[in-house]
């Protein structure tokens, strides 16, 4: 059984900080508020939040689809029935995939629009 200090030492991880889009969202709460309190409506926020999240999706889903169709040959072995480049398959998964980050990214910009502007520059 190895202690919980033995743990923390052997971490690779540790201090690594993941940030997601709520995070980000939350240390962007004083520009939000500032962009709201010069007039940027609701609809503006939430085009800018989910178009800066769908598009770290696009160029992940893109970097991957490249790395995917390099690698390819190596697993066509295991493959049955369908090609390893096949194009359906590419453009099933990439379509689902923005539709998972499309809908991770909503509920952070819907909560990026109801950023009072005066609690903003409160703090």
């Amino acid at each position: 059984m190895v202690s919980r200090s033995g743990r923390k030492c052997c971490n690779p991880f540790r201090g690594v900080r993941r940030r997601n889009d709520s995070s980000k969202l939350r240390s962007r709460f004083l520009e939000l508020g500032i962009r709201i309190a010069l007039g940027a409506g609701r609809r503006d926020v939430l085009r800018l939040v989910l178009g800066q999240g769908t598009r770290l999706a696009l160029w992940g889903i893109g970097l991957g689809v490249i790395f995917a169709l390099a690698l390819s040959k190596f697993i066509a072995a295991l493959l049955y029935g369908i090609s390893p480049a096949d194009p359906l398959t590419f453009a099933a998964v990439a379509s689902l995939l923005v539709l998972v980050a499309l809908a991770a990214c909503y509920v952070p910009a819907q909560r990026a629009t109801r950023v009072d502007p005066i609690e903003a520059l409160r703090y």
